[in-house]
């Protein structure tokens, strides 16, 4: 992996933070399953979200099995941080923007596994739990469905949440160098 290219590519989005981690400084609980399976309205309801994504367990496998991830954050300011609708609204550019970094590493590395926000807008009903995915390229299901604490991560690498109205939007992009 080319990192002073990669830095060099990163430092040309509007990004506000990045930092390549090793993944097994990343803390699983499935305390944040529970806010997922009793908070979230999106729970059971799609391929980016639990049941669907796997167990916990099945999750920090997965996770693990990739030694590094790429830490992203990207921020915007909303009228009213509690009008969760104004806040989601703003989630788009944050996704788009985790796109274009997936594949920044893409073309480095053909192996990559995405953990955004989402908990997937791509079709209009989702076809879980009757079908497969019809857009698994697109699909880049939330951190948290995976039971990490991003919060701790956050911590860890001085990742800021600026509070007030600004939203701090956070993605963990997985790979594996050649």
């Amino acid at each position: 992996m080319d990192y002073e290219k990669l830095y060099a590519q990163l430092g040309q989005l509007p990004l506000c933070q990045y930092e390549v981690i090793d993944t097994d400084e990343l803390v699983f609980t499935e305390r944040v399953r529970y806010v997922c399976e009793t908070e979230c309205p999106m729970y059971n309801k799609s391929w980016a979200c639990p049941p669907a994504v796997g167990t916990v367990e099945e999750c920090k496998s997965r996770c693990l099995s990739y030694p590094k991830a790429l830490m992203i954050t990207t921020v915007t300011e909303v009228r009213d941080i509690a009008d969760l609708a104004e806040t989601l609204a703003t989630r788009a550019p944050h996704e788009e923007i985790t796109r274009q970094v997936s594949e920044l590493l893409r073309q480095q590395t053909a192996d990559v596994m995405v953990l955004s926000t989402e908990a997937c807008a791509h079709c209009e009903h989702c076809a879980w739990p009757d079908a497969p995915c019809r857009h698994p390229e697109r699909m880049f299901p939330c951190v948290e469905s995976h039971g990490i604490l991003a919060t701790d991560i956050a911590e860890k690498h001085g990742i800021e949440f600026f509070g007030g109205n600004i939203v701090t939007w956070f993605s963990l992009l997985f790979f594996r160098e050649k």
